[in-house]
């Protein structure tokens, strides 16, 4: 009967040399460094030639917290708070009867989005400031008024702006019902619960991490779609603005202003719905994202971390 080999391994002669450590190089990204400095040339070019250009600067920084651009700043933050209110209590409710049973509500869902969705902001802007023209006297029965005096420029802007807004919230929030599992609606009405209350309760919650991110982009467009209104004469952040101009001929410093106070108000917003995103974003991995501040920290350490391979720093 033959020996089969032992599998042993054979001791290494004791004269052996060890190995050498591993040393990693690290592999350069030299494409990298040259678009990361051509780009910041580009930049420095940029700020030098608005660092150069005929711009008062003095007018920009005064007229920042100028009276009229202020009331104009808020009347912007004022409408796109109302009318993103309005669209997304009304886009909820088109959401939950466009996946309705009942073939009437379905249609009329299905009608008021495509109409809404099919005709610009501005043209809706003007229809409703308009309205007199055709319908001079509003009476609904227990109240009676002047068109005019009823669609006021303010009024025509949360309407035009709203329900605009509500067809597209209203397909957002018809994604965000379908992305919840179907076997969460059947455990729910397993367990008694009724067709509105499993909405409320189970298929909502779980929505809003597929509903809030998109909300949010939303807001923010509202923000710069509010600058429509000025067609209607309503006085917000950019007609303001541009009145201003008109008096002190500092068209280009007063647009400049416009657009600062546009981007705090949308970089304000921006980090809420950060935020707000990462807080819907619970259960949905083993961990909440990094913070835009952990990141940075995180790039910060990474520099000065050396790694260490084969027992040796590199």
């Amino acid at each position: 009967m033959e020996k089969t080999p032992s599998s042993a391994p054979v001791p290494a002669p004791r004269d052996a040399v060890p190995p050498e450590a591993i040393t990693a190089v690290p592999v350069r990204h030299y494409g990298r460094w040259v678009s990361a400095a051509v780009v910041l040339v580009l930049l420095g070019l940029l700020v030098q030639a608005f660092a150069t250009a005929d711009i008062r600067w003095e007018v920009v920084g005064e007229h920042l917290t100028y009276g009229t651009v202020l009331r104009g700043a808020w009347e912007t933050l004022w409408i796109t708070l109302l009318s993103m209110l309005i669209g997304v209590v009304l886009g909820m409710l088109l959401a939950v009867m466009r996946l309705s049973s009942n073939p009437v509500l379905s249609s009329v869902a299905w009608g008021y989005i495509w109409f809404f969705r099919g005709t610009p902001v501005l043209v809706q802007l003007y229809l409703w400031f308009n309205l007199s023209l055709i319908f001079e006297v509003l009476n609904v029965g227990f109240y009676k008024d002047e068109m005019n005096q009823v669609i006021t420029s303010f009024v025509a802007a949360l309407l035009g702006l709203g329900l605009n807004e509500a067809a597209y919230m209203a397909e957002i929030g018809r994604a965000g019902i379908l992305s919840v599992d179907p076997g969460q609606t059947e455990a729910a009405h397993a367990l008694g619960m009724n067709s509105a209350k499993t909405t409320r309760r189970i298929v909502l919650p779980q929505a809003m991490r597929v509903i809030i991110p998109p909300t949010g982009n939303e807001f923010i467009n509202m923000l710069k779609t509010s600058s429509l209104v000025s067609a209607i004469s309503h006085e917000e952040l950019f007609l303001a603005s541009t009145n201003v101009s008109s008096r002190n001929l500092a068209v280009m410093e007063m647009l400049i202003v416009a657009t600062v106070w546009y981007l705090i108000l949308t970089t304000v917003f921006s980090i809420g719905q950060y935020y707000l995103e990462r807080h819907y974003s619970k259960g949905s991995g083993r961990g909440l994202p990094p913070t835009p501040l952990q990141r940075i920290r995180a790039q910060l350490t990474s520099f000065r971390t050396r790694s260490q391979v084969g027992g040796e720093r590199i």
